[in-house]
């Protein structure tokens, strides 16, 4: 991968700035992901005190990393084109077993 192929974008996670590179087709998911983790800090800033930030961020991160591991985290498809590619699928191979 290329830097022509990369956009800057700044993201401010937790009061700070930080500038990225990266693919255009992923800004809107990062951006949708800084989102989730700040809403995350500020309902932990709202539970708990801290001494800083960094206690809340590492603890976004530990959250993270159990919902991950215990498969919270999974994948919801609704697309009923998928479900429809599904049976066609599951058709032809029906067919050529029987």
């Amino acid at each position: 991968m290329s830097n022509t192929e990369l956009i800057n974008i700044n993201l401010i996670v937790a009061d700070r700035t930080y500038p990225l590179k990266i693919r255009p087709e992923e800004e809107e998911v990062v951006r949708r992901a800084a989102k989730k983790l700040n809403e995350r800090v500020k309902e932990l800033q709202q539970q708990y005190s801290a001494k800083d930030k960094q206690d809340y961020l590492a603890m976004c991160a530990l959250m993270n990393e159990v919902e991950i591991l215990s498969g919270k985290e999974k994948s919801v498809i609704t697309d009923p084109a998928f479900f429809d590619k599904l049976r066609e699928i599951d058709s032809l191979l029906t067919e050529t077993v029987s």
